[in-house]
């Protein structure tokens, strides 16, 4: 224990961290690891930081560790999101089933908060030193020995760097060079998404709206500053891609036929090249995330189904814990251990869950009687305060 101690007054265990990934989880993973005074460099295959991505839910686990990593970041969100205070579930009418009261705030300390990808990665990046982000550094792969990783880029660039950090989504190439397993799992849901300047007639600012079709959903997110985020799913044995972005657009217009013309002007308002088309996949867990001097982090981690907007929300637990474990070990071997320790039993359940989740979206069942609809809740409370409640350790 006293070694320990004695080597976190001292220096780092490691003195040089690469980052591949620059979004959201990358970018939290370098302010977690700049505090404990290491030299983090990110890198981003994107040659520019661009308006992309879609709404997303922050929810009270994500937030309190966000808010553990860049104390007053949560402030800032707020004003950049939307605290949602009701959910309402519609039928494709248009036509309130039923409208809830949020009660995040009041159990569980934070709200939820619904906030644009691109803008959550933009509040991230202003917590940073502009000159650690490298754009135009598309990872091809790595080699590594006990001293160090050389990271190879597109156009012959290397870095290299005591450690390197897979923060690269569901299609990590880190994750692909450690673990050679091929494309992600596709789940059976194909989704259509935007994120617009736009206000539905349909719904307030402070709602989340849920509209419930045949084997077909639609999400309607405020997402603050005049944009709203829409996002549509459907059932799908198989999935195609569509040709062009005209073709995209037509095809979500197609699926749409039926419902009340609001939700269809919305995406009738939304540019076809600013609808994203693709499957919803995850892949099967990891017993280890670490190889030697390589580990992964969030999406690269533990791609999971976005049914419980559970991705963001865990990717900044991972960042907070692989701080607590640089802090904690004396080495870093013992530090990678124990961060796997810490998150790979939780972040099993949250995938599984959020497989099962995205299924049950598309269940008759799902808009049952009252009495089965309290059950179900009942059944969950459990598992929500689990998850939910789940704070960063508080240290003396």
């Amino acid at each position: 224990m006293n070694t320990n101690l004695t080597q976190k007054l001292s220096k780092p265990i490691v003195e040089k961290v690469a980052i591949v990934g620059a979004g959201p989880g990358g970018l939290a993973a370098a302010i977690a690891l700049i505090s404990q005074g290491i030299d983090v460099q990110v890198y981003e295959k994107a040659q520019e930081f661009r308006p992309a991505g879609t709404g997303l839910g922050l929810a009270p686990n994500g937030l309190n560790f966000l808010d553990a990593i860049a104390p007053g970041i949560v402030e800032t969100l707020k004003s950049s999101g939307c605290e949602v205070h009701h959910t309402v579930l519609k039928n494709i009418q248009g036509e309130t089933i039923r409208t809830n009261a949020t009660k995040y705030l009041e159990q569980y300390g934070q709200p939820l908060l619904t906030v644009w990808w691109y803008r959550l990665q933009q509040v991230i990046a202003s917590r940073l030193p502009s000159d650690i982000i490298h754009l135009n550094h598309h990872c091809i792969g790595f080699k590594q020995d006990e001293n160090g990783v050389e990271i190879h880029f597109d156009g012959e660039k290397s870095v290299y760097a005591d450690l390197l950090i897979g923060a690269d989504g569901v299609n990590s190439v880190i994750r692909e060079t450690l673990f050679g397993e091929g494309k992600p799992n596709y789940i059976g849901s194909m989704c259509w998404r935007a994120v617009i300047k736009y206000h539905h007639e349909l719904f307030n600012d402070y709602e989340l709206v849920f509209v419930k079709g045949n084997k077909q959903f639609m999400y309607i997110l405020n997402v603050g500053g005049g944009y709203t985020s829409w996002i549509s799913r459907k059932l799908s044995p198989e999935y195609s891609l569509s040709h062009s972005a005209e073709e995209v657009k037509s095809r979500i217009l197609h699926e749409l036929a039926d419902w009340d013309e609001s939700f269809r002007a919305m995406v009738e308002a939304t540019p076809a090249e600013q609808i994203w088309e693709g499957p919803i996949c995850d892949r099967p867990p990891l017993t280890h995330w670490s190889q030697g001097r390589v580990t992964l982090l969030g999406d690269a981690a533990h791609p999971m189904a976005p049914a419980m907007a559970q991705g963001a929300n865990t990717t900044f637990e991972d960042a907070y814990e692989l701080q607590e474990c640089f802090s904690q070990s004396a080495n870093l071997q013992e530090a990678l251990t124990s961060y796997e320790q810490r998150r790979i039993e939780r972040t099993k359940i949250i995938q599984a869950r959020s497989a099962w989740g995205e299924m049950r979206y598309y269940d008759d069942t799902f808009t049952s009687p009252e009495q089965t609809q309290q059950r179900q809740m009942t059944l969950n409370e459990d598992f929500y305060k689990w998850l939910y409640d789940y704070k960063p350790a508080v240290t003396s």
